[in-house]
């Protein structure tokens, strides 16, 4: 499956957004958002946004450093805002991200997090078009709406949660951390509509590659790719199923996701 390209990301912000909006049109804001503990819908619109304005902050000043990003989890004031005032917001953002990086090109260079450097912003038309998505499904998930996602981004998606498995604040020890890596301690993930990968744990980092299972595999989880996608970040995915040590996949779930910001209460 081909990857997507730096365009198909400026739309897909922009479309993820549209379908977000679509889920949440019409619902109460301040209803819960079971799998976001601590936020109702209109503090996790004002989350999606604040990180769209963030990102796109970053991209046009060509940011060399951390910029302040009090607006995407300083949340508690954000309790009882209106549909009619944050959709439009919201949108508004979504298009004003994707309109920058497409002034500033993929090659242009600003910091993210992942580098803690300047780095390509194609970093950034990636991340935001998955951050709206994951959160688009959690949107779904309070409101009772369908959510799929296009194979290409789906498929893409996980193998950017592979690539973070693999940067040291997911595998290092530490402080009340169980060892992750270990003799005999690989994983199979196979999504039943899109490919395989398979993530190698008994040497000084993990591995990540794609192909067919590895027989020696320890714990395997298999699923449709969307559903997948959901598995790895934590949310409920009943198409997956998972087999021979789970507490294992549980481990590398949790240290993969060292990245993600736990909702405020």
């Amino acid at each position: 499956m081909t990857s997507p390209t730096f365009d198909r990301y400026c739309d897909a912000i922009v479309s993820q957004t549209e379908q977000l909006t679509a889920h949440v049109r019409g619902a109460t804001m301040d209803s819960p958002v079971l799998s976001c503990p601590g936020w109702n819908l209109g503090q996790l619109l004002r989350h999606v946004g604040g990180d769209h304005r963030w990102a796109e902050e970053i991209v046009r000043t060509r940011a060399t450093g951390p910029i302040p990003d009090d607006g995407v989890n300083d949340l508690a004031p954000y309790t009882q805002e209106a549909e009619e005032f944050l959709l439009p917001w919201l949108t508004e953002g979504a298009a004003r991200l994707s309109a920058t990086l497409r002034a500033a090109g993929p090659d242009a260079q600003a910091w993210n997090p992942s580098d803690e450097r300047s780095a390509p912003v194609v970093f950034w038309a990636r991340r935001m078009t998955y951050e709206t998505a994951l959160h688009r499904a959690d949107a779904a998930l309070a409101t009772g709406a369908e959510f799929a996602l296009d194979g290409d981004l789906a498929v893409d998606a996980v193998q950017e949660w592979l690539e973070f498995s693999t940067f040291p604040e997911a595998f290092e020890p530490g402080p009340d951390l169980p060892d992750l890596l270990g003799p005999d301690r690989r994983l199979h993930f196979d999504a039943t509509d899109a490919g395989e990968w398979v993530v190698d744990l008994t040497g000084k980092q993990p591995v990540w590659r794609s192909g067919p299972r590895d027989a020696t595999a320890t714990a395997t989880a298999r699923g449709p790719v969307t559903d997948l996608l959901l598995y790895f970040y934590r949310r409920p995915a009943a198409a997956v199923v998972t087999k021979g040590d789970t507490a294992l996949l549980d481990l590398w779930r949790t240290r993969a996701g060292f990245w993600l910001e736990a909702p405020e209460e």
